[in-house]
């Protein structure tokens, strides 16, 4: 059952942004409004079937999203990265790929690829 943040956060946020990220937090900063999410440990695609390790994080990125009722608004997002363990190839989830894929709305398409590149 998600909780209270969780339910007000899914329908502020692009679809479908939680199908790939955790909330951790939200916090008041001032007139501000922090978010602050986290990669699942769910593998990218096309690497299902190889042995993947999760190395941790990789440096948080703040992206302003619109405001809510004259507040800022800050996503603070964290992207997983993760090494094959036969080749010990850092790999990380391509946002570009995931946006073509048909569960995506093109809102949080475009969303990632703003972000992400």
């Amino acid at each position: 059952m998600p909780t209270p943040h969780e339910t007000l956060v899914r329908l502020i946020l692009p679809d479908g942004l939680l199908d790939y990220f955790e909330l951790i937090s939200v916090a008041q900063l001032g007139s501000g409004l922090n978010i602050y999410l986290e990669e699942k440990n769910i593998p990218p695609a096309g690497y299902e079937m190889v042995k993947l390790e999760s190395k941790g994080f990789m440096d948080e990125v703040s992206i302003q999203d619109f405001p809510i009722r004259g507040h800022k608004v800050n996503l603070c997002i964290k992207r997983r990265r993760w090494e094959v363990v036969e080749t010990k190839a850092i790999i990380t989830r391509d946002w570009n790929l995931v946006r073509k894929g048909a569960r995506m709305t093109t809102e949080f398409g475009t969303f990632l690829k703003g972000i992400f590149g």
